[in-house]
């Protein structure tokens, strides 16, 4: 006979510092999430992804690195327009296609989509709103628009001024608003350069960006090597291609822009992120690299100041050696681990960076679970006691449900197709080694990866009906001995 386990509500809040990681960009293809889930035990918060959007061009919608693959280009940004995968939607676009494919496999998943769009900024608004519009069924999406604003290298700076560029800010974050408000908008621009500054670059040229974003963003990489892949970061190499800083001077760099931000702003605080964070190997090497990260995680940690909402890593796989996995040369589809995937996996799963998560009172079946997105979803969690380590532990279910589930600190993905889910991968690295009791937790994000509009918080919430649990079986010895 089975047995009975009871179950109650469980919220999904907020962490103290959340996590975010990009996947896909100039330098490496889009990873599947279920692949990043079983690498790192866990969700994101949110899950970049890079595009652009140039329909003035004549060589739109080609990738235009593909488009122009016999140029003469020394240097990444070269092009006519910026080398990442090509926003398919859009004025008279096809949702079916990039990125939207991946924006459903991320939030199905349990994660809220980051969208960096550099958008060429003649565009007329009718394309902004068709942008909009393609957006309004992704939930709490984020979208950083043309981002590094006060660089000059992303190609939307070149097509007007640097008050242009400000302007088409203001523009479609207004536009964003009007047309789907459920869509956050993130400004990524210099900040704070410089440890003796009072400003931040542009000041004048971007106060009204500053004002109206919903979220404050720099990019900070305590090193980098912006020459890859057309030469290789040497120290004899000149021009000198690449920089190293210290973890020091990029956390209090970054603390300073967003201090100066909030001056900007009135006073009134917004969310603070790095949306894109990591020390690059070529300069570092691949230890260095794990340590540094490692030390500004720890500088967040010990800092009592409330200042800070998230970073982004970028990325997971990279052709280069920004990633987690660098892309193996002979077979593109397979990564290869570098030392930083540990120190990385150690840091998420610190209770500082890990979602908050709330008991509510016992539940009766059916319950209808509600996903607000990846820090504000409702779902059930069961207490399972454990005399000991487990030889099997696994979930049976029979209805075709879209579920995320977790125990003993690594989460696992039930997909409508899959009826039996085996747990045991939670207790590999971390076996028990006691008898103690663990809580199973279930929440479901949306099936089909988008909301629907027509409810009337649909543009927020997503709601699935649970009938029962599903079978859970737990034994402590092998089936023969």
């Amino acid at each position: 006979m089975s047995k009975q386990y009871k179950a109650y509500s469980v919220t999904m809040g907020k962490a103290k510092c959340a996590v975010d990681l990009g996947d896909g960009s100039e330098r490496g293809e889009y990873v599947n999430q279920d692949y990043i889930l079983h690498k790192l035990g866990r969700p994101h918060r949110s899950i970049s992804l890079m595009y652009c959007y140039y329909p003035l061009d004549e060589q739109w919608p080609a990738r235009i690195s593909e488009a122009m693959k016999d140029a003469d280009v020394s240097f990444q940004w070269d092009y006519p327009y910026d080398d990442y995968f090509t926003y398919k939607g859009g004025l008279n676009g096809d949702t079916e296609a990039e990125p939207f494919n991946y924006m459903r496999d991320v939030r199905r998943h349990g994660q809220d989509v980051t969208l960096t769009l550099t958008v060429d900024p003649n565009v007329t608004d009718d394309h902004l709103i068709a942008i909009a519009k393609d957006l309004r069924p992704y939930g709490r999406l984020l979208l950083r628009i043309n981002h590094e604003a006060t660089g000059n290298w992303f190609s939307f700076t070149k097509r007007t001024s640097y008050q242009g560029v400000a302007d088409f800010y203001v523009r479609f974050h207004k536009i964003i608003k009007e047309y789907a408000p459920n869509v956050s908008t993130i400004l990524c621009i210099g900040g704070i350069e410089d440890p003796n500054a009072t400003e931040i670059i542009m000041e004048k040229e971007f106060s009204e960006a500053v004002k109206v974003t919903d979220i404050w963003s720099v990019d900070k990489y305590m090193a980098l090597h912006w020459g890859w892949p057309y030469d290789v970061a040497t120290k004899d190499l000149e021009p000198k291609s690449f920089k190293r800083d210290t973890v020091e001077n990029t956390y209090d760099l970054t603390k300073k822009s967003y201090n100066r931000f909030k001056e900007i702003n009135g006073g009134v605080r917004k969310p603070m992120v790095m949306s894109e964070f990591n020390a690059d190997g070529d300069v570092t090497g691949a230890y260095d690299q794990a340590v540094m990260v490692k030390e500004f995680c720890e500088k967040l940690k010990a800092d009592p100041e409330d200042w800070f909402s998230a970073f982004t890593f970028y990325q997971f796989r990279d052709r280069g050696r920004l990633g987690l996995e660098i892309e193996d040369p002979n077979y593109p589809d397979c990564g290869i681990e570098q030392p930083v995937m540990q120190t990385y996996k150690e840091i998420i799963h610190d209770d500082f960076f890990k979602p908050s998560m709330t008991r509510g009172t016992e539940v009766t079946f059916p319950v209808k679970l509600r996903w607000g997105g990846a820090e504000d979803a409702e779902g059930i969690e069961v207490p399972i006691h454990f005399e000991k380590n487990p030889h099997f532990c696994e979930v049976t279910f029979d209805n075709d449900l879209n579920l995320m589930m977790e125990i003993n600190g690594k989460w696992f993905y039930k997909s409508p197709n899959a009826k039996t889910i085996d747990l045991m991968s939670a207790f590999f690295e971390k076996p028990l080694d006691s008898e103690c009791d663990l809580t199973l937790r279930i929440f479901a994000p949306p099936a089909t990866g988008m909301n629907d509009t027509m409810l009337e918080d649909g543009l927020y919430n997503s709601y699935t009906k649970i009938d029962k649990l599903p079978e859970i079986r737990v034994e402590f010895e092998p089936v023969e001995k």
